[in-house]
């Protein structure tokens, strides 16, 4: 979804859902007190007149002080929990920076639909997409779309609301359960001659019916849960679970100044209190009754370094960078669990951030083409990050534009004469000169017209593409030409040694491959306090299938790390491990200063009973679990947290509200075969694998090509004696999803136990092919070799095994006695 937003016209203070007006509109703003213009007339009588001055500036004081809530009242305003005062409250001191909001895209990011507001050309135009033919027309001074509803059938729709204005503009459906819902089919808003001026549908490649979870009227097109937050200001979700409807209201309905600075109510109170008492500022407050200072680039120079080109900040920066957290509010791809976001706090506070996830990066960091990119971890991985950059360095935060233009953001930093010219860029002779942007900032389009650029400022790395398989800029336009070409050329001009801050690409390559030093190279990423905090948080998390008695060491260390995704991902790392070596390490971090740890320590010691855990620790994972189940109840409307909860609740021992939990996921969206399989899992542990079966192929009937639900009831299959039946099942998930080798293992061992050798050795053979380094794969060949009297083929594969598990001293007997067998030993 495009996540901007507009701002209404109501006044400052209301509160209001998106399509309310205002319920009280706020104290008008006091006008501030008169300047005093005093004559002195004569050298004798200056004492007289200033004393006479004095008196009549501190009797209007007094009075302005008074009417304006002073005295102990003003005491209360500044003690008080603050509230959201809007945008326009704060455009009466602050003009010049209310004008550069005014003209941005925040300030647009979500607008109620009206002749001004509305982009598309709603004039009864149509438009096709996979057999359905939908119309944008007015009637009665609405905006009409008719298209393919909940059912699939045609229907028209109102759009209340706009949804962003450059390159395109999305629009907004109200329904009468109070959920907003996100149409498909958005305007291109680009002009005429860059291809814009149309009508388009954002998945225009892949047939989205009215059935499927990306459908405009289903959960994952939901602007209550997957918009609201960072296109509007002060947004309460007031979802009912009891009744499965929203009553979601906002402070503001666009990105307006408290977005980002945070309620203000304390702040115009303490400028009231400031104007009152002028001009001796009776009442000085460091904080100016802000939540937060932006303050990090204040008394900080970038000297630029003759030598080098380049500059340095002349104060080491913060651990804890106030405007990067506060931006992640909405440019970070995370999942809230907390309503009370305080900006210049971690955002780990509040919200689940995605480190280095396999979905959305490449091995090496970089954004693949398929999910809507946002750019806090990415910059995370950047080495301007590192050296202190923050995002108002580069963007003025008022308009979110550069601070200059073209490549001047880029020279106000690396020097000219080393950095634009043709002796650092190497195409003096290319028609258009490649810019900072295209070689470090490399750029890929999302939602088709939506071109973005890559925030982590990366060296050029071909080689690592030729290594890797990732993407580089030198290709992005050398099309025509290989990975190698470019690295070679690369080479030529910079010399053998590859620099760069993102180092980490083979090691999470290794881990994405199986490969045998994955383990080793993920431990000294991890370990590296000059990586890259995402990129530690990362590795750490890809180790918990490696635990080794050397990387618990470096997850010792990591649970102590100032970043609080470091501390959750070696809280990940561990989540394989014993509950008695994972009680000592995790329990620490119950009572982390950060609400994101402290509920990460108290899912992976769930498991451990209250009478297992140790007294001094009892209270604080009672806390710490109290508010992990907060947290989930936070999104009660999603199925993943309802999941997520009855995964809890089955581990603290209480089935039957677990089961409930399920089935509330379940009844949210029959789709979400993970809740099904999870209440399959609970049935068979209370011996009811019968219910499981049903649970499984009624999720198969809303997803019937999901295949871990064909592989969970192949499962459940096998255990009630129904061997055939369960073999289909598990065949028919191993064919779905080849990329998962433990469903081709299952697959094969299930053949085997039926009797069916051969296929079971087809089967893992073919399966090697793409999993060469599964260690379970491996082992299966070795055994089913072995049990067919082929030892020559079961030493091959011991052997292959022996790389991965050098440690393994029953698989070294194992070898030997295999070369005797075979006449190969020693």
């Amino acid at each position: 979804m495009s996540r901007k937003r507009r701002k209404s016209g109501n006044k400052a203070g209301s509160r209001k859902g998106p399509a309310g007006e205002p319920s009280q509109a706020a104290p008008s703003q006091a006008p501030a007190p008169a300047g005093f213009k005093i004559a002195l007339f004569r050298k004798r009588r200056i004492w007289i007149a200033i004393a006479v001055a004095i008196a009549a500036v501190f009797a209007f004081g007094v009075a302005f002080h008074l009417l304006n809530g002073g005295g102990p009242a003003s005491k209360a305003q500044h003690s008080a929990v603050a509230t959201f005062v809007g945008s326009e409250n704060c455009a009466g001191c602050h003009q010049a920076e209310a004008k550069l909001w005014n003209a941005s895209q925040h300030k647009a990011a979500m607008q109620h639909a009206t002749d001004k507001t509305v982009l598309g050309n709603f004039n009864d135009l149509s438009f096709d997409y996979f057999g359905v033919r939908s119309r944008f027309f007015r009637k009665d001074g609405k905006f009409l779309v008719e298209t393919d509803g909940p059912d699939g059938k045609l229907a028209v729709f109102e759009v209340k609301y706009t949804f962003g204005v450059d390159p395109l503009q999305q629009y907004l459906v109200e329904f009468p359960d109070g959920r907003i819902q996100a149409l498909s089919l958005a305007w291109d808003s680009r002009p005429s001659a860059n291809g814009g001026q149309r009508w388009f549908h954002l998945s225009p490649q892949e047939e989205i019916r009215h059935d499927d979870i990306l459908h405009w009227t289903k959960l994952n097109q939901n602007w209550n849960f997957m918009c609201a937050e960072c296109h509007s200001t002060g947004v309460a979700k007031n979802y009912d679970a009891s009744t499965d409807r929203f009553a979601t209201t906002s402070a503001e309905i666009s990105v307006g100044c408290e977005a980002c600075h945070g309620q203000g109510s304390r702040h115009a109170a303490w400028a009231r209190d400031r104007q009152s008492w002028w001009p001796f500022g009776k009442r000085e407050d460091s904080s100016k009754g802000l939540l937060v200072r932006f303050d990090e680039r204040r008394n900080v120079a970038w000297p630029i370094d003759a030598r080098t080109g380049n500059a340095r900040r002349s104060l080491a920066p913060a651990t804890l960078s106030k405007e990067v957290e506060t931006c992640g509010l909405c440019h970070a791809r995370r999942a809230a669990f907390h309503a009370d976001w305080v900006p210049g706090q971690w955002l780990s506070q509040t919200h689940a951030v995605e480190a280095l996830a396999r979905t959305t990066y490449h091995a090496d960091g970089q954004l693949r083409d398929v999910e809507e990119p946002y750019n806090y971890t990415p910059f995370k991985q950047g080495k301007m990050f590192a050296a202190g950059v923050t995002c108002s360095d580069c963007h003025e935060p008022h308009s979110a534009k550069l601070r200059t233009s073209g490549e001047g953001v880029c020279l106000q930093c690396h020097a000219s004469d080393k950095y634009a010219d043709a002796g650092h860029r190497h195409h003096a002779s290319a028609d258009a000169a490649p810019t900072c942007m295209s070689c470090h900032m490399p750029a890929r389009s999302y939602m088709v017209v939506d071109i973005r650029h890559d925030h982590a400022f990366r060296v050029p790395r071909p080689d690592l593409s030729v290594r890797l398989g990732t993407p580089n800029a030198c290709n992005d336009c050398h099309r025509d030409k290989p990975a190698q070409w470019a690295a070679e050329a690369v080479e030529r001009w910079f010399g053998p040694t590859r620099k760069g801050l993102q180092n980490y690409g083979a090691a999470f390559h290794a881990a994405r491959t199986d490969a045998a030093d994955a383990a080793a190279l993920l431990g000294v990423i991890a370990a590296d306090k000059n990586a890259p905090a995402v990129a530690r948080a990362g590795a750490l998390s890809e180790l918990a299938s490696r635990v080794s008695p050397a990387n618990i060491a470096t997850a010792r260390t990591a649970l102590a790390d100032p970043d609080p995704m470091v501390r959750i991902g070696a809280l990940d790392m561990l989540e394989n491990l014993p509950a008695n070596q994972i009680w000592p390490l995790a329990a620490p971090l119950l009572a982390d200063p950060v609400r994101g740890v402290r509920i990460r320590a108290a899912a992976l010691l769930a498991s451990v009973p209250a009478a297992s855990q140790p007294p001094a620790d009892r209270a604080r994972f009672d806390q710490a679990a109290k508010e992990f189940i907060a947290a989930q109840r936070a999104n009660a409307e999603r199925p993943e947290a309802r999941t997520t909860l009855a995964n809890f609740l089955a581990q603290r021992g209480q089935s039957d509200d677990a089961e409930t939990e399920y089935k509330a996921a379940l009844k949210l969206s029959p789709q979400y075969a993970t809740a099904a399989i999870n209440l399959a899992d609970l049935y068979r542990q209370r011996g009811r694998d019968t219910d499981g079966e049903a649970v499984l192929r009624a999720a198969l009937g809303a997803s019937p090509r999901d295949a871990a639900a064909h592989h969970a009831l192949g499962l459940t299959l096998s255990r009630l004696k129904r061997p055939d039946d369960a073999l289909a099942e598990l065949q028919q998930a191993a064919g779905l999803q080849p990329d998962q080798a433990r469903y081709a293992y299952v697959h094969a061992v299930a053949l085997n136990s039926g009797g069916r050798r051969d296929e079971a050795m087809a089967v893992l053979k073919e399966a090697l092919k793409r999993h060469p380094n599964n260690r379970d794969i491996l082992s299966a060949l070795v055994s089913f070799s072995r049990t067919a009297g082929d030892a020559g083929a079961a030493l091959g594969y011991a052997e292959q095994l022996a790389v991965l598990t050098p440690e393994d001293r029953n698989l070294a007997a194992l070898i030997g006695e295999l070369r005797r067998q075979t006449g190969k030993a020693n």
